[in-house]
């Protein structure tokens, strides 16, 4: 063969390639098709052939290219990358990363090879190595050694100096997408979803086939309450690697979020079918059974990601938030084991903490259980760094702004009666309220939606925690195009979590501190207030493990500053705005059941039912603690069990001497 046909067929390869970059992959196909007429078998015509067909998703074919010129030329970097690259998206994870590190030994400059290293390690279970793999990428697809350095420190958990070191470095290069990745990265770690969301959206501009970016886009619009944009990144993903267990994970999360908890538990079971079995897999699965209302599946699934993970201090609480599951002599020594060891990071010492406090309850051992409940909130207190100085003060605001005048106007606002608000405490009735709500035909249940709270931020004007906030005060200022534009922005949120029913329910029990901008932008909704006995009330929230929110239960003072803050709040809203909001409480509900029923379907004119009455047959998903519970006919043996608590209580029973007081007038 000539040097001239040598020196051609190389152009012609070289030819080819650029079309892969370009991604013109079918032209890329074709031309290396005509190189392996003109010369049969050349390997580097192979290579780019397999790469072509790989890109277009033909795996099989794309496999047979790329294994055929490995077999021939082991020490090929870049084929041992491509046929890594193509057995990943086939699901291969195990045999993948064998060939993905014989790419990068034989070539460490691989960034698309520590890439796929990482994403095959994670699909394993070893995220040690992913997190490894993936500080190499960075390494070896930057030359800047700043972002080399975040990553080490993002890593190493020091968070504070990896931001600022991405921060500086995006000073000077603007458009750097992977320094905008990581900076996202971070955001979506300290749980700033939003600021995470921009700084994706774009990183997807200046680069659309960035997979990872459009990953964690995916992972801020899941964090952000947002399940159905978040699916639909999944599915451009999907695209090009359908069976990618990143993918598939944060899908099923995105499908319960959204609801879709049958299609969520048929995720879950592929990934634990199809890849080494991951504890956080099993106890995501777990936590889909239980909203299903399928306990012993969901119990079966926590006991299976314990063997899994010994160590997992949630999937203990998970348990124990199951209330209708005991622990047995065998199980609470190995918690008391693993609760003295020493071993347990911060969060995981927490969430056995709180189930150590219920495994001593259900066996009436009081004070034990109080030690352990203490233990827990102690740590919680110390992470959530609530202050009740600064709730009472925007409680007072919210009292100083919601006069009789600003409610004067009812014609403004969207004019709609859809939604069911249902506010309040946690832990005092209002998943009993929702689910016998949920039993009558014209009313969809659905779980605690977020936008009244996100609204209410977005009014704040505030970027940072630190800044002042113009909320509530702003809700003077609301012109009557922007209340009828934010009720409608309402409605359009939550139509993603209703039915077709005429009216759904919102129980995010937090909203009684926004009533006023309720009233202002939906003023035809509905406002049920679920109220319990003070001391219920706030020893119900304290020994209870909030998924997210509820900051200030984690003090018995705080709890009981709250309840005062709530009661003023509450009696305020009922002067400026009489006969306006409906006051259920739980005693009475527990007491006088069928009565009590029939008031509160009278004040959200809807016509009796007898489903209503019989709510625990009702066959719907229930996402919090008390979903248990209201599959279960009203009983009564927890209304006054803070009492056997006895002495331990006497600092709060003090506190809400006054405010039980007033209760005890209502009921």
């Amino acid at each position: 063969m000539t040097n001239a046909h040598t020196q051609s067929l190389k152009e012609a390869v070289f030819h080819a390639q650029s079309l892969i970059d370009n991604n013109q992959f079918s032209l890329a196909e074709e031309q290396a098709r005509e190189i392996l007429v003109v010369a049969p078998g050349n390997i580097n015509a192979l290579r780019v052939l397999g790469t072509a067909l790989r890109k277009q998703q033909r795996l099989s074919e794309a496999q047979q290219h790329l294994a055929e010129v490995v077999r021939q030329q082991p020490k090929f970097a870049l084929a041992q990358q491509e046929l890594g690259l193509c057995l990943a998206q086939q699901g291969e994870y195990e045999v993948a990363a064998q060939h993905l590190e014989a790419a990068t030994n034989l070539d460490a400059s691989l960034a698309a090879a520590w890439q796929g290293l990482a994403n095959a390690h994670g699909a394993l279970g070893n995220e040690a190595a992913s997190r490894a793999a993936l500080h190499q990428q960075l390494q070896h697809s930057s030359q800047a050694p700043e972002l080399v350095a975040a990553m080490q420190d993002f890593n190493a958990r020091r968070i504070a100096e990896a931001e600022q070191k991405v921060r500086n470095y995006l000073k000077q290069h603007p458009t750097d997408v992977s320094a905008i990745r990581l900076l996202a990265e971070i955001a979506i770690k300290l749980k700033l979803y939003k600021d995470a969301e921009s700084l994706l959206e774009r990183a997807l501009e200046l680069a659309p086939d960035f997979h990872l970016a459009r990953l964690n886009y995916a992972s801020a619009l899941h964090g952000r309450q947002r399940p159905q944009e978040a699916l639909a990144q999944i599915a451009i993903l999907e695209q090009q690697d359908n069976v990618n267990p990143a993918y598939l994970t944060l899908k099923a999360a995105a499908q319960a979020q959204l609801g879709e908890l049958e299609e969520a538990v048929l995720t879950y079971n592929y990934l634990i079918e199809h890849y080494p079995a991951q504890a956080n897999i099993v106890m995501s699965l777990g936590h889909t059974h239980k909203a299903i209302g399928a306990q012993e599946e969901a119990i079966a699934a926590y006991l299976e990601t314990i063997k899994l993970n010994p160590n997992l201090g949630e999937a203990y609480w998970s348990l124990a938030n199951m209330k209708v599951f005991k622990f047995d002599d065998e199980l609470l020594a190995q918690m008391h084991t693993l609760a003295s060891s020493g071993a347990l990071t911060r969060e995981d010492a927490y969430h056995l903490a709180f189930a150590l406090g219920k495994a001593y309850e259900d066996r009436k051992a009081y004070n034990s259980s109080f030690e352990y409940y203490e233990k827990g909130n102690n740590i919680k207190a110390v992470i959530e760094r609530y202050s009740a100085d600064a709730n009472h003060a925007d409680s007072q605001r919210t009292i100083q702004v919601s006069t009789p005048a600003l409610f004067a106007e009812t014609s403004l606002g969207c004019q709609r009666p859809d939604p069911i608000f249902v506010v309040g405490l946690p832990r005092s009735g209002s998943t009993l309220i929702e689910q016998i709500l949920a039993s009558h035909s014209q009313v969809d249940g659905t779980k605690e939606l977020p936008d009244i709270i996100a609204m209410a931020r977005r009014l704040s004007g505030r970027n940072k925690k630190t800044d002042p906030s113009n909320y509530p005060e702003v809700l003077a200022e609301l012109t009557p195009e922007q209340r009828l534009q934010l009720g409608e922005e309402y409605l359009e949120r939550a139509a993603a979590q209703r039915g077709n029913a005429p009216f759904f329910i919102d129980k995010m029990p937090n909203n009684f501190a926004h009533i006023a901008l309720i009233q202002l932008i939906l003023p035809n909704a509905k406002i049920i207030d679920a109220r319990r006995h003070p001391m219920a009330a706030c020893f119900g929230g304290y020994k209870q493990l909030f998924a997210s929110g509820q900051r200030f239960s984690y003090r018995l003072e705080d709890i009981g500053r709250y309840y005062q803050d709530y009661e003023q709040l509450m009696a305020h809203f009922d002067q400026v705005l009489p006969g306006r909001i409906h006051r259920v409480c739980y005693e009475n509900m527990v007491n006088d059941t069928e009565n009590e029923i029939r008031k509160l379907l009278d004040y959200c004119n809807l016509n009796f039912e007898e489903a209503c009455v019989n709510f625990h047959q009702t066959e719907r998903s229930v996402r919090t603690a008390s979903s248990e519970q209201v599959r279960q006919p009203i009983y009564t043996s927890a209304v006054e069990l803070w009492k056997a608590y006895g002495e331990t209580l006497s600092p709060l029973q003090h506190l809400l001497q006054e405010t039980t007081l007033n209760y005890e007038r209502l009921i």
